[in-house]
């Protein structure tokens, strides 16, 4: 389940930053590669700041793993991805910033997005890579 950030209860509390760290299952459709599933769920590690302006920045890292045929010889494979991701949250955001409202920042597009991005063109076995 990925969490929310409750800007409006966090700043009464005057907790302007902190981290978050969590699990998600991605969806099968954002994979574009054929034979090529989700071995492991996603993992976050995120931390997160609320600015004087109200916007909330949010950096940290993803990683997941991917499982199936190779892409060149389809002989089975395997692969680790990690990848940094940072985001901007405004409640009237701008160009290249994620909207909130309501006072609650929900992570959940800014990750599908994040995982998006990190999926590579292509699934490679160790032999095939070593040709690269």
């Amino acid at each position: 389940m990925v969490p929310k950030i409750d800007v409006r209860r966090l700043a009464a509390k005057k907790q302007y930053e902190g981290e978050l760290e969590f699990s998600f299952d991605a969806e099968e459709e954002l994979l574009d590669l054929p034979y090529v599933h989700f071995a492991s769920p996603v993992e976050v590690r995120l931390g997160y700041e609320i600015c004087a302006d109200e916007s909330v920045r949010v950096r940290g890292q993803l990683a997941f793993t991917l499982e199936g045929l190779c892409s060149r010889c389809l002989s089975t494979a395997r692969s680790g991805l990690v990848r940094e991701i940072e985001a901007v949250f405004q409640a009237e955001p701008k160009e290249e910033e994620y909207p909130y409202s309501r006072g609650v920042v929900d992570l959940s597009e800014f990750l599908r997005d994040s995982v998006m991005f990190a999926l590579p063109s292509r699934l490679l076995c160790p032999s095939c890579e070593e040709e690269e």
